[in-house]
C-alpha cells in the first residue's frame, strides 16, 4: 500500500526542487500531493496540473489570511487524509504543522529554509520558528550551518534533525543548448559581452548593494558590460533600484522571473553573490548551481559554500561587505581568459 505524503509549500511560483521531487520521487511507494498558498496560481499549480500530480491551490496573503488559509488547509488535510506532511517556508510550516497536529497526522516534517535571519532581523520571529520545531516531529536541516542553528540557538534535539543537503540534476545545468541560450540574448537584448550576473532577491543580506558599485567601476574598462539582476524583487527593492539610477540604463537589465534557469546561468560570462556574513544563507543554491553551469564565478562565504568554495581553485573568494575587492576579482576574471 502506498504512503500518502503531502507537501504543503507557501509563496513558492516556480522552484525545480519541486518538479526534481514529483518527477523522480518512487511512484510504487508514495501516493504525493500539494497545497500552494499563494496570493495568484502559480506556475507550480499549473505544472503539476499537467501532469495529473493532486494539487490544491489556496489563495494566500501573509498574515491576514492566517484564519481563513488554516481552514482551507485543514479541511483539504482531512479529505487527502496523508500518513505525512511536508511543509515548506514560514506560513506552511505555520499553517501546516499546526492542521496536521489537530487532525493527529503521526508525521509531520518540515524543511528549514532559514538560518539566523530571524535570529539577527526579527528576534520576536524566533519564538515561531521554534513553535514549528516543537509541531514538527522531524525537522529536515539543509546544511550543517543550518543544523547548528536548530541544535545550538533553538535547542533542537540533534535527533529530531535530519541533515539532508538539496540535491540537484547537475546534467540540466551544464547541457543546456544554444538555441536556448541565443533566445534570452534576444529576449533581454544582450549582445554585448561582458555579461555579469546576479540570481537573489532585493535584500539586504544578499549584498547585492555592493555588487552595483563595482560593476559602476568595472564600467570603466568595460563600457559594453552588462549587469543582470534576476529575481528582481524583494523588500530592499526601492534602495536597490535608486543604486541602479547611478549606472547607464543601457548596461543593466532586472528580471523579476526567467523560468530557463539554466539557460540563465549560461547567459553569464560571471557570476556574482556575496551574502554579507558567514551563517546567513541557510543552504544557498545558487552556489551550486553557478558551478554546475561551469560560470567563473566571484563568492562571498556563507551557508553551503563553507563547506566546498575553494578560493582561486573553484570560484574567486571576497571578503563580506566589499565592493573594492568585488570589483579587483571581476576585472581579474575579465583580463584573464586562463583563470
Amino acid at each position: 500500500m502506498k504512503t500518502k505524503v503531502t507537501y504543503i509549500l507557501s509563496n513558492i511560483d516556480k522552484a525545480i526542487a519541486f518538479e526534481w521531487i514529483a518527477e523522480e520521487i518512487n511512484k510504487e511507494q508514495f501516493e504525493i500531493s500539494f497545497i500552494l498558498l499563494h496570493h495568484e496560481k502559480p506556475f507550480l499549480y499549473t505544472w503539476l496540473k499537467e501532469r495529473k500530480i493532486q494539487v490544491h491551490y489556496i489563495q494566500h496573503f501573509g498574515k491576514k489570511s492566517y484564519p481563513k488559509s488554516f481552514i482551507k488547509v485543514y479541511n483539504t488535510l482531512l479529505k487527502i487524509k496523508p500518513k505525512v506532511i511536508h511543509t515548506h517556508l514560514f506560513d506552511a510550516n505555520l499553517i501546516g504543522l499546526f492542521a496536521g497536529k489537530l487532525l493527529k497526522i503521526k508525521k509531520r516534517i518540515y524543511t528549514r529554509h532559514h538560518s539566523t535571519y530571524h535570529h539577527n532581523n526579527f528576534p520576536k520571529a524566533v519564538k515561531y520558528d521554534k513553535w514549528s520545531n516543537n509541531m514538527a516531529t522531524e525537522v529536515v536541516a539543509i546544511s550543517n550551518n543550518v543544523q547548528s542553528v536548530l541544535n545550538q540557538l533553538e535547542k533542537v534535539p540533534l535527533k529530531k534533525i535530519k541533515l539532508i543537503p538539496h540535491g540537484f540534476d547537475l546534467k540540466s545545468f551544464a547541457n543546456v543548448s544554444p538555441s536556448a541560450i541565443d533566445d534570452l540574448k534576444q529576449k533581454y537584448k544582450i549582445q554585448n559581452k561582458p555579461v555579469i550576473g546576479v540570481i537573489s532577491r532585493y535584500i539586504e543580506w544578499k549584498g547585492i548593494q555592493y555588487i552595483i558599485p563595482a560593476f559602476k567601476n568595472i564600467l570603466e574598462d568595460f563600457p559594453d558590460a552588462v549587469l543582470i539582476l534576476a529575481n528582481a524583487n524583494g523588500p530592499d527593492k526601492i534602495y536597490i533600484q535608486e543604486q541602479l539610477k547611478e549606472l547607464p540604463a543601457e548596461n543593466y537589465r532586472e528580471i523579476t522571473f526567467e523560468k530557463n534557469l539554466f539557460a540563465l546561468y549560461q547567459l553569464f560570462d560571471i557570476y556574482i553573490h556575496t551574502p554579507v556574513d558567514d551563517q546567513i544563507e541557510a543552504f544557498g543554491q545558487t552556489y551550486v548551481e553557478a558551478l554546475a553551469s561551469k560560470t567563473p564565478s566571484i563568492f562571498t562565504l556563507s551557508g553551503i559554500a563553507n563547506e566546498f568554495i575553494e578560493n582561486q581553485y573553484n570560484a574567486i573568494v571576497v571578503p563580506y561587505k566589499d565592493s573594492s575587492s568585488i570589483e579587483h576579482a571581476a576585472q581579474q576574471l575579465l583580463k584573464d581568459s586562463k583563470l
